[in-house]
């Protein structure tokens, strides 16, 4: 097969980060999804109901600014969880609508405190958000984990938080929808499989691609430092099956996070890896050779769509394996960002697309 139309996608964990960036974010994202899930790591945080429209409101702005029909791409707002997050604030946001009736924020991210970039003022101990968790679960909010502990070898983290934080979190709240997101690890695929129903994965593309080795072998790739940080082949093995699997616990969720060039490639480099440009193009290339290419579709456009209880795309978009060069650097508001593959090779292109 050398073409595919597939409905369009959703990214249900994107950094759109905020300023002038935004606007060159929202070019590589706009041609790919419809709704792009906007994680609230900003400076300051998005910690209230008012500062997630006030994000919302800037990045439909931004699209305006590079000439995009904000009609054509929904950002989905999440609220991002302190220590001092109340229940109230959990039944504020669940109230707030778009124009069309569906919800403006359909998630709050619980980061524990330094586990991830802009993660400092994150949840210090899961105990703390108990009444929240029982109000996001009375009101059907989601809950978006980066599941990983911050006192374990950096390779074991994610394991070590499913043992210690998810098994109980899930015992104490049957009933909350629970998004484990950016998963890294052969673990963490069996631990969704044998969860309850409401708990789900999202996947990200470089993940799928990369083990650590590529990371770290004949030099330091900085601009493949993520965190999770890449696993071993194992692990990545393991990634590809469960998203190529046709598992409705599996679903689409980039991660693609940019920073200016010269913050990665640094004494101190920050964590994250800019995929928008090429993320579906990447996920047609995994699921194609693991000959598994009819099931990209429910991974990219349905079962995401499905776990946050909205409706999925009617309009479609087509990829052909068509090979193109990806550019050595984007522009990230007044810097460049390095794209993932910079100067290399992407097998699939976006060819075309229907409202």
């Amino acid at each position: 097969m050398t073409s595919i139309t597939i409905r369009c996608p959703d990214d249900f964990h994107h950094h759109c980060r905020d300023g002038p960036a935004t606007a060159s974010v929202l070019k590589h994202a706009y041609p790919r999804f419809r709704r792009c899930l906007m994680m609230p790591n900003l400076k300051p945080p998005v910690t209230t109901t008012e500062l997630a429209l006030e994000y919302k409101n800037r990045i439909l702005d931004a699209l305006k600014q590079n000439g995009q029909d904000p009609s054509n791409f929904q950002p989905l707002m999440t609220l991002y969880l302190t220590d001092r997050t109340t229940p109230d604030e959990i039944k504020k946001a669940s109230a707030l609508k778009n124009d069309d009736g569906t919800p403006t924020v359909i998630g709050c991210k619980y980061y524990p405190a330094g586990a991830t970039t802009n993660s400092d003022f994150g949840v210090t101990d899961v105990k703390n958000l108990y009444p929240v968790l029982e109000a996001m679960q009375e009101v059907g909010m989601m809950l978006c984990i980066h599941s990983e502990v911050t006192h374990a070898d950096i390779f074991e983290r994610e394991p070590i938080f499913i043992e210690e934080i998810m098994k109980p979190l899930v015992q104490d709240f049957p009933r909350l929808k629970i998004t484990m997101e950016h998963i890294s690890t052969q673990e963490a695929v069996e631990y969704v499989l044998s969860a309850p129903s409401n708990v789900k994965a999202s996947i990200t593309c470089h993940h799928l691609i990369y083990n650590r080795n590529h990371m770290l072998v004949g030099g330091i790739r900085p601009h493949l430092y993520c965190l999770p940080i890449l696993k071993a082949e194992v692990h990545r093995k393991a990634l590809v099956e469960a998203a190529t699997s046709g598992n409705p616990k599996f679903f689409l969720g980039t991660d693609s996070a940019p920073h200016a060039t010269h913050t990665k490639e640094a004494a101190c480099g920050c964590a994250g890896v800019f995929s928008a440009h090429c993320c579906i193009e990447i996920y047609a290339q995994v699921f194609e050779q693991a000959g598994k290419l009819d099931r990209l579709e429910d991974f990219c456009s349905s079962f995401g769509a499905d776990h946050y209880g909205i409706a999925r795309n009617t309009s479609t978009i087509t990829l052909e394996k068509k090979p193109w060069k990806v550019p050595m650097t984007y522009e990230f508001g007044a810097d460049t960002v390095t794209p993932l593959k910079a100067g290399e090779e992407v097998e699939w292109q976006i060819v075309g697309s229907s409202a």
